[in-house]
């Protein structure tokens, strides 16, 4: 098989060489023999190409690699290794994949994209700490680890160099290295050096670096920054040195070119303040800064960059004083360079204009003498043996000398800049080892190359000779190691060149000796040069000049221009003006030229004394070093240096010229290769054994050539062995190592070969079986469907003719009947129409004259209704009108009496006296009602009878009239009958009138009652439609914010979480600063400790300092009032979550208590005080007396209780608010208990007050009852200070002075004591002084009572006032709108405001219940204190003696005899009890017992101290559960088992306080008995906060826990394992992956398997579940390892091309199911645990799918949800063919991904976040396990304990 191979067949494919791309690819087309003169070639374009070929001069082309090799992470796993591969494989990962970074052997190669990428984040530095530099992806950080891992490992110091051409990335790099330094190696003290280090950056940038036309940030001198580390590998300080500072520079700059930044962020900046002395103003102004003619950078804000650099002087501790003389040296340089020199007429002389306005700044700003300084500008002394002169100077050479000056000024500046900036990272701390970053310059060729390029490129023939050294002894270390003989490889050394710098009457030599001649010149050296040098082979004279020299470079032959060369090595500076800057009044000017000019003196005298005369000297002595000398001498240091440490490669590439984002030039980028050492790391691989296959990995890809007896073969090497035998039968290209196998170059690519025609020789083979196979199919199908098709076709012919012959004889029966239909159809419709116009034309005329009849009838109509409107339009506006203003006056009025009423209503009795009066007046109204309705029916009724009696009179009359006139009588009785009658006529028409206005006021009231209704059913209607309307829009609404009600709970859900994330984060913050203060007071007691007895302190103190939450006995006075108000202000909704708020209540409470303890150690004191009395012989008391005693005795416990009480209730609102708002309840019942607490804490403030004052009343009545029997003679006069003493008064201090006076005046003749002996005077005066007491603090209770009154009213009145003035807008509003609008705006206030007076009252008569409540509450609370106070009464008489435990008696009398739950302990037997439930317990010792047991044990000795009402005793207890707790944990800091189990206990602790709190949101699941176990006296709502802080903190230590024992199995498990045998395949790896500084033997990698992961995570979870935690928090720690698992295996998928595959998404995929089939197993997949595996299945899903269509980019963007468009487009980047059948993704297709993606709003960050924590939440979750049932094992010790 190796015999008949050659590799220039058909269809090779090779590299050409080409003028534009540098090399051409191009396609064998015919076989190529040796000796043939020409090779047939086709390019890439189909055009063909006949390529000659003479081995001597033109030699057969370079071969391509194959296509799987191309886009490797490491040039040198590369086939075959030469320029055309390795430039190629750089362009690929460039342009396609857009990888800047790529590794050379040990080289990492930089190539700047000149565009922002975001992979320099904190994530990833996280993501390769840690890691082999062969594991991940080549970056900078991936050398900068490789560099401190080795630095921790040999114990040996680093170097990293970086090189390359200006505008490559050198200083972007090196600020990343230090970067990542100083992440990882943080320093461990606050002294944050670190920080300083990366603050020298950006001042460093700003004095030396500058825009070029190649780069707008150019570092213009070299620096070598070493950063020392400590013997822990923390940052302890640094160090800077710098190289040849291009001073030239700062006087001159080419076109488009820049001068230092500093110049123009000062001159940006100098509009400011502080700069405004500096005279400065743009830099177009300015000489030094506009001979570029260009003064901006596109993208750079100069003054914005100027406030980092101020900022960063200020970090590195550079004081304000200095800073500011720094700018006015800069300033002054400027100034200078716009001095104006003038010649004068002879040309040999010139002068400068005293009033030259910058000549004045610049001596100013340096503080030196203005005509001193104009004099040695245009003048210069000449010192010979005997005398000096002074002689003028020419406009040139005083230009000269001025812009030599401003070169001087500025690097002396630059160099105090540097020496203070390593002051400031200077470190007294020893230095373990250190690091160092060389940024330099690479190798630079010009059109004109001047001294600077020469040093430039001299020191890089030193670094490449050092590079070549040091790449030749890793490869001979690499064969020594395998054990392969090798033979010396030859490569190219340049010590003959440096020979000729540096050697003797070298370069240098002879440019320093051409110095010294007083006047040398360039021509003179370069004639010295020619004869010196001219044999030499590295140097060359140039054919057309003789002032220029060739030096033969490692990289390229360079032209040196020789002028200037003496004049930049002299570096001369005129002593006269050295010395006037020396004298500056100014001490920076003045030591920024004395500390290097007087060095060579110290070395003498090692004092520095300034000489006030100018003393004789040498001249020059100061200059005799040149340039080229100090360079040299710098430069040996540091190769000095570099040879000492272990060096690290960044060689920068600049891809182009124009400095576009990602664009390749190939002429530029091979230049620099040339140049920088790659194709020389690449030549010396190639020499060797360049491809390196370990066994195994060889055994995997290449098993395919294999026969299978070699497959059979245990040991893999034998199979290897032989199978290279059979198909490479020289044996020199390939060597047999310990682990690995050594291929020559080229010798991988056969192999490939072979593979791949083995591969195409199968799949051949198959293709032919299976379409032979298709074809027998398809020609079967098709001899069976012309038979049917034939058969169905004759008779489908035969079907149609009889079909036709139908159709025949129908068509023509149809024809008959059609034509016969259509006839009388037209005749019909032509009948229709005659008959349709005739009546349509008569109905026309008739509707018309119609129509003419109804308008003059409207018109009538619609002016009588206009006006009638018109008429009643005036009629109710003037009515409305006067209706408003009547209800405003009555509304004004009736608010003012509202307002008196409400402020008289304060009291209870008036509101129910009012409630009262309301039923009377109903009642009344009612009665009042009845009366009329019965007055009225009695109204008509007598009408009626007086019509009856009326009309009988009248027939009556009228009888006796007809009577009358028969017997016609006389005419006067005639007359008299006549006037009877008209007066009974006239009676009757006045009834009648009367009837009728009784009938028309009932008819106008009965009008008005309809008209009344009728209102009211059009408004009911109205408000009827309104409300359909109403009810119309609700649903409509309902309908269309059913998704924004979605969206706004998941809002709600995230905001909940992100609130509960930083509640969390805070108080894991808080864990580890209480963790840091542990360490700090063991440390502290540790230094303190001092042989001998030391006296422990109490164990309150101990708790005291131990305890870290607020305790139930912490005395803080809070502001209720302002507490209401801010509720108030802020509204329910807010105040709910406002914590600040909570904390004020809580400090209420603080005061209630503290009252009650206050109120407490007085009573005592004065039980002790009756008690001591009782000793003393006295009268006995009288019944009433002792009557009174006790009723004061039962007010004060009275009043104990309703304290306690009140506090109780507060807690219990706060508390029931804050779950509430915790549990996303709806703002109603926020406000409904917002509200009762706020009405709980106004009627707690009032019962305060009110208990004050019964307080005072007491203190008042046992004052009295002490001063009567001090009267009565009980006490002597000699006794009154103790008296005193045990009274206890008001005032302690008072009585202090009382005492000491009365003590004082004992030796006195006028002794009060002396005077009345009886004491009498004495006991008046103190009775009085109390009595006085107590009527002062009354007054002063009143005045504050009566301001705090006036200050009431005056707020009323403001508030009045206010009122008043939004009554009158309102009234204007009213006025100012339409009649309608009036009404309606009315109506709608009315409405409101009978709303909040509904509203008001409803509120009160809540209120008022709760009031009732709660003296009902109190009220069995006395009666039941009463009982107990006679149960006790009686128990005092039957037993003489009490005994210590009387609380235990009062106990076991009230109580059942049966076990309740509960768990008596001593006092003294606590720490034991902590001791053996929490210290020394293992989780092991109760396994088979009640889950979570001392938990319970715990809540049942709390339930006892609650019992027997010991506040102390509970809060002890809690106290030391909590401590004893932490420091558990703390020593078991990694232990998962003891985590866990006091997780589950802490929460089970936490649950038990809230099941039996008695609080009913938390009794609705308890079972009877339970609720009778509930608490009874104690609050501990703040242990169960406290108790939820510390179950978070143990939270999170366990997740810390578990992902620290999973982190190391994630990668190996999901990404390296094979789950799915024989699918994984192996391709070639590089340098790195077998570089000798990986810590491997050669047996692979570490296999953890995925079976291992999943072990582990059911570990944890059968741990978990027999601990009893909640299964809510085992599935929230499941979803945080699940996420810690996804993100590493995302992180690291996308930071690794090897892993980016088909066969690696299988993979992934088998094994993300596998994790979710765990899920399924465990019960766990619905603890959206499985969501956090999405984006690592997503990208297993894209690394599968199909890549090449639109619609395929389309798929992936709707498939690809939870990945961000950076990481999918990484991904497809990245994404790698593992054999020749696979298809690359194209640069269009990944361009059309991004296209599609650009709509999404991504984060920019590539990796996830690592560290990232869920929130936790604690749901609670009751236990049905009774505590009267529990049992407690004999095995935990717990014999002092008693069941109670």
């Amino acid at each position: 098989m190796a015999k008949n191979y050659f590799p220039y067949s058909k269809y090779t494919r090779v590299w050409i060489p080409d003028p534009d791309e540098v090399w051409k690819a191009a396609e064998i087309t015919k076989d190529y023999k040796e000796g043939d003169a020409t090779l047939y070639l086709k390019l890439e374009d189909e055009t063909s190409l006949e390529y000659p070929v003479s081995p001597p001069k033109n030699a057969l082309p370079f071969l391509r690699n194959p296509d799987i090799l191309v886009g490797e992470n490491d040039l040198t796993a590369l086939s075959y290794l030469h320029e055309p591969a390795v430039l190629h494989n750089l362009r690929v990962r460039f342009l396609e994949s857009n990888h800047i970074y790529t590794y050379c052997g040990i080289v990492l190669v930089a190539i700047n994209p000149y565009d922002q990428l975001h992979i320099y984040g904190e994530e990833v530095i996280d993501a390769y700490s840690g890691q082999n530099m062969g594991d991940m992806d080549p970056h900078i950080f991936a050398v900068a680890e490789e560099a401190y891992k080795q630095m921790a490992r040999d114990e040996r110091n680093q170097s990293i160099i970086v090189s390359g051409e200006s505008g490559a990335g050198k200083t972007v790099s090196a600020k990343y290295a230090m970067r990542y330094f100083a992440t990882v190696g943080g320093s461990a003290s606050d002294t944050n050096v670190e920080e300083k280090v990366l603050a020298s950056n950006p001042i460093m940038e700003a004095i030396g670096n500058a825009k070029t036309t190649r780069n707008d940030n150019s570092s213009r001198f070299g620096k070598y920054i070493q950063i020392g580390f400590s013997r822990q590998y923390n940052i302890i300080g640094a160090n800077m040195r710098t190289y040849l500072l291009e001073k030239s520079r700062v006087v001159f700059q080419a076109e488009d070119e820049r001068n230092y930044h500093i110049f123009y962020q000062l001159c940006a900046s100098s509009s400011l303040q502080e700069f405004k002395d500096l005279g400065l103003g743009s830099a177009e102004d300015f000489t030094y800064t506009s001979l570029g003619e260009n003064i901006f950078i596109e993208g750079v804000d100069d003054a914005e960059d100027f406030k980092k650099t101020r900022e960063a002087f200020t970090l590195l501790g550079i004081k304000d004083s200095y800073q500011g003389g720094i700018f006015k040296i800069i300033a002054s340089i400027l100034h200078l360079g716009n001095i104006e020199i003038c010649s004068e007429r002879d040309g040999d002389s010139c002068h400068i204009s005293k009033d030259d306005p910058h000549l004045n700044h610049f001596c100013r700003l340096l503080g030196v003498e203005l005509q001193q300084m104009e004099h040695w500008l245009c003048h210069r002394k000449l010192v010979t043996t005997s005398e000096t002169y002074v002689k003028n100077m020419s406009m040139k050479q005083a230009t000269n000398a001025r812009d030599a000056l401003s070169k001087h000024i500025y690097a002396r500046m630059f160099d105090w800049i540097v020496e203070h900036i390593n002051k400031s990272l200077y470190t007294s701390a020893k230095q373990h080892s250190f690091i160092g970053v060389l940024d330099i310059y690479g190798f630079e060729t010009f059109e004109v190359n001047s001294f600077e390029q020469f040093c430039i490129n001299y020191a890089n023939e030193k670094l490449q000779q050092q590079f070549n050294s040091h790449v030749f002894k890793l490869e001979q270390e690499e064969y020594m190691k395998e054990q392969i003989p090798w033979t010396l490889i030859d490569f190219y050394d340049n010590q003959p060149c440096i020979d000729l710098i540096e050697a003797k009457l070298g370069i240098l030599d002879l440019l320093d000796e051409e110095c010294k001649v007083p006047k040398g010149t360039d021509q003179n050296w370069a004639q010295k040069l020619y004869k010196q040098h001219g044999s030499s082979a590295h140097f060359q004279k140039p054919r057309m000049s003789n002032i220029s020299f060739i030096v033969i470079h490692f990289a390229d032959k360079v032209e040196y221009q020789c002028e200037g060369f003496l004049e930049k090595n002299r570096d001369t500076v005129y002593e006269e003006q050295i010395n006037i800057l020396k004298a500056s009044e100014f001490p920076l000017v003045a030591d920024l030229f004395q500390g290097k000019e007087e060095a060579p003196v110290s070395k003498s005298s090692r004092v520095n004394v300034r000489a006030a005369k100018s003393a004789p000297k040498a001249p020059n002595r100061d200059h005799r070093k040149t340039v080229g000398h100090q360079f040299r001498s710098s430069l040996h240091l540091l190769m000095d240096t570099l040879n000492a440490t272990t060096p690290h490669y960044v060689r920068c590439i600049k891809p182009n010229d124009l400095k576009e984002a990602f664009s390749f030039d190939s002429r530029r980028a091979v230049q620099q290769l040339r140049a920088c050492g790659v194709l020389e790391t690449i030549r010396i691989s190639a020499a060797g054994y360049p491809s390196r296959w370990t066994y195994q990995d060889f055994f995997s890809r290449y098993r395919v050539l294999m026969r299978k007896s070699d497959l059979v073969v245990a040991d893999k090497k034998v199979s290897c062995k032989n199978l290279l035998e059979m198909l490479i039968k020289d044996s020199d290209m390939f060597q047999f190592g310990k682990s690995k196998i050594f291929f020559r170059a080229g010798q991988v690519a056969y192999l490939e070969k072979l593979r791949a025609d083995k591969f195409r020789a199968a799949c051949i083979k198959i293709q032919k079986t299976v379409r032979g196979w298709l074809m027998r199919l398809r020609y079967r199908k098709i001899r069976k469907a012309a038979i049917h098709l034939q058969r169905y076709g004759r008779g489908y012919l035969a079907r149609r003719h009889a079909e036709y012959l139908r159709l025949t004889r129908a068509a023509i029966i149809c024809q008959k009947q059609y034509r016969m239909v259509k006839e009388r159809r037209a005749f019909l419709r032509v009948r229709r129409a005659v008959v349709t116009i005739q009546a349509y034309t008569r109905g026309m005329y008739t509707r018309r004259i119609f129509r003419e009849f109804m308008l003059h009838h409207k018109a009538m109509i619609i002016q009588k209704n206009v006006r009638g409107w018109l008429q009643r339009k005036k009629f109710l506006r003037a009515r409305n009108a006067a209706i408003i203003i009547q209800c405003a006056v009555r509304r004004f009025r009736a608010k003012r009496q509202l307002k008196q009423l409400k402020i008289d209503a304060k009291s209870a009795q008036h509101l129910k006296n009012l409630n009262t009066g309301m039923e009377n007046k109903i009642v009344q109204l009612q009665r009042k009602m009845d009366e009329q309705s019965k007055d009225y029916k009695q109204q008509n009724e007598q009408l009626v009878v007086v019509n009856a009696s009326l009309g009988s009179d009248v027939a009556k009359l009228q009888k006796e009239l007809e009577q009358i006139r028969s017997k016609k009588g006389d005419s006067s009785q005639v007359m008299s009958l006549q006037d009877e009658l008209e007066r009974l006529r006239a009676e009757l028409e006045d009834a009648h009138a009367q009837r009728k206005r009784l009938e028309e006021e009932h008819g106008s009231e009965k009008l008005g009652l309809e008209q009344r209704v009728e209102e009211l059913e059009k408004e009911n209607a109205t408000l009827k439609l309104e409300k359909e309307a109403m009810n119309w829009r609700i649903l409509q609404q309902s309908k269309s914010t059913e998704e924004e009600e979605n969206t706004r709970d998941n809002l709600l859900q995230s905001e909940l979480d992100a609130e509960r994330q930083r509640y969390q984060n805070l108080v894991k913050e808080y864990s580890r600063l209480e963790q840091r203060y542990d360490n700090l007071k063991e440390e502290t007691s540790l230094q303190k400790f001092q042989p001998g007895h030391r006296r422990n302190p109490s164990n309150q103190s101990s708790l005291e300092s131990d305890s870290n939450y607020p305790s139930i006995s912490t005395s803080e006075v809070g502001d209720t009032e302002d507490a209401i108000q801010q509720v108030e202000d802020m509204g329910i909704e807010k105040a709910a979550m406002d914590i600040s708020l909570f904390m004020k209540l809580q400090k209420r409470v603080r005061e209630l208590e503290q009252e009650r303890k206050r109120l407490q150690t007085n009573v005592d004191k004065m039980e002790e005080m009756a008690k001591r009395k009782s000793t003393e012989p006295r009268i006995p008391t009288t019944d009433q007396e002792n009557a009174d005693l006790a009723y004061n005795n039962l007010k004060r416990q009275e009043l104990e209780s309703e304290n306690k009480k009140l506090k109780n209730d507060l807690n219990e609102l706060r508390k029931s608010v804050a779950d509430r708002a915790s549990q996303n309840n709806s703002s109603n019942e926020l406000q409904d208990g917002y509200n009762v607490l706020l009405s709980q804490l106004k009627a707690a403030n009032e019962e305060l007050d009110a208990r004050k004052e019964e307080v005072l009343i007491l203190r008042t009545q046992i004052v009295t009852n002490a001063q009567q029997l001090e009267k009565n003679g009980l006490i002597e006069c000699t006794e009154m200070p103790e008296l005193n003493n045990s009274k206890e008064p008001i005032d302690k201090e008072e009585a202090m002075k009382t005492y000491q006076g009365l003590c004082e005046s004992k030796n006195k003749a006028q002794d009060w004591c002396y005077l009345n002996e009886d004491g009498e005077l004495g006991l008046a005066y103190q009775g009085l002084k109390q009595v006085a007491r107590l009527l002062e603090a009354q007054l002063q209770s009143q005045s504050r009572q009566h301001k705090d009154e006036l200050e009431a009213l005056h707020t009323q009145i403001e508030l009045l006032k206010d009122d008043i003035e939004k009554k009158q807008e309102i009234l204007n509003y009213t006025m100012s709108l339409s009649p309608e609008a009036q009404v309606e705006y009315s109506v709608q206030q009315e409405i409101t405001r009978l709303t909040n007076d509904n509203l008001d009252l409803k509120e009160l008569v809540e209120k008022l219940e709760k009031n009732e409540k709660k003296l009902k509450k109190q009220l069995r609370i006395y009666m039941k204190k009463v009982q107990e106070l006679e149960a006790l009464q009686a128990a005092a008489a039957q037993v003489s003696r009490a005994k210590p435990e009387l609380s235990r008696q009062v106990t076991v009398q009230r109580k059942e005899k049966d076990f309740e739950g509960m768990l008596e302990f001593s006092k003294d037997d606590e720490a034991l009890l902590v001791k053996s439930l929490i210290t020394d317990i293992r989780p092991s010792v109760v396994s088979a017992t009640v889950p979570c047991l001392p938990a319970y044990i715990l809540f049942m000795c709390i339930r006892h101290a609650d019992y027997i009402n010991d506040d102390q005793k509970v809060e002890s207890l809690l106290t030391s559960t909590i401590n004893a707790i932490k420091k558990v944990l703390k020593k078991n800091n990694d232990n998962f088992e003891m985590t866990s189990f006091w997780l589950a206990n802490t929460s089970r602790l936490l649950h038990c306080l809230k099941q039996y709190s008695g609080d009913e949101a938390f009794m609705t699941q308890n079972s009877p008995k339970q609720n009778e176990h509930c608490l009874k006296n104690f609050d501990l709502a703040e242990y169960r906060q406290v108790l939820s802080d510390l179950s978070i903190q143990i939270y999170q230590q366990l997740v810390k826990v578990a992902e620290g024992t999973i982190q190391p199995m994630i990668v190996s498990a999901m990404l390296e394992s094979d789950s799915i045998p024989s699918l994984a395949a192996v391709k070639p790896t590089g340098y790195r992956n077998r570089s000798s500084s990986m810590d491997n033997d050669g047996s692979g990698p570490c296999s953890y398997t995925l079976d291992a992961l999943i072990r582990q995570l059911g570990q944890f979870h059968s741990i978990m579940s027999d601990h009893g935690l909640d299964p809510e928090i085992v599935g929230q720690v499941v979803r945080q390892l699940f996420h810690c698992i996804n993100a590493f295996t995302l992180n690291n998928l996308l930071l690794r091309k090897d892993v980016c595959s088909w066969s690696t998404g299988m993979q992934l995929r088998y094994n993300t199911s596998q994790m979710e089939e765990w899920l399924r197993a465990n019960n766990l997949y619905q603890s959206k645990a499985s969501a956090t595996l999405e984006p690592i299945i997503q990208a297993a899903q894209l690394l599968q799918v199909k890549k090449k269509t639109s619609q395929d980019a389309e798929a992936i963007c709707s498939l690809c949800t939870a990945l961000t468009m950076q990481q999918i487009v990484k991904i497809l980047n990245l994404y790698t063919p593992l054999n020749e059948f696979e298809e690359r993704v194209t640069v269009s297709f990944i361009r059309n991904i991004q296209s599609n993606l650009q709509e999404r709003n991504d984060p920019q960050q590539l990796l996830l976040d690592t560290k990232h924590i869920f929130p936790v939440l604690f749901p609670y979750t009751p236990s049905a396990l009774c505590l009267d049932v529990l049992h407690i094992p004999a095995s935990l010790g717990l014999d002092f304990i008693n069941r109670v």
